[in-house]
């Protein structure tokens, strides 16, 4: 199995918490993205540059997604993409992503994409947390042991 990450967007604590577990559980994690990005040196580590564009790295993840594996991403539409072909998604604040809650997910993403168009703003995200970080490690080792 293999971790797919989204690594254009990808916080650098989040990125160094997926090459320690991967290291650790022998599981390869690619990271696609439009600019090259540094990587301990390991055999299960892999760096997959793709050409600069919109939403090149993230049709790339999809391309080669297979189904039960995981990719990491806090785009929703690509979340949406690879639930549909099988594979998990979880979000860089350790929310997963199912086909339950990808819908309603879309939803309030495309609504909040509306307000910010009609020029209301709506603020960002908060900084990652501590407890942010623990959870996504925490579903990250839970999805490791399945494996």
């Amino acid at each position: 199995m293999t971790i797919w990450v989204d690594a254009d967007a990808c916080p650098v604590a989040i990125r160094e918490i997926i090459c320690r577990a991967a290291v650790r559980t022998k599981t390869t994690a690619v990271f696609v993205a439009n600019q090259y990005l540094r990587l301990p040196a390991s055999d299960f580590l892999r760096m997959q540059q793709v050409m600069p564009g919109f939403d090149v790295a993230d049709n790339e993840i999809v391309q080669q997604v297979q189904a039960g594996e995981l990719v990491i991403t806090s785009d929703i539409p690509l979340a949406s993409e690879v639930i549909d072909k099988g594979a998990l998604a979880l979000n860089t604040r350790g929310e997963l992503y199912t086909k339950e809650n990808i819908k309603s997910r879309l939803n309030m993403r495309d609504f909040m994409d509306t307000l910010r168009s009609s020029g209301i703003q709506t603020g960002g995200q908060a900084p990652l947390s501590a407890q942010d970080k623990q959870q996504f490690a925490n579903h990250l080792d839970r999805w490791l042991a399945q494996q």
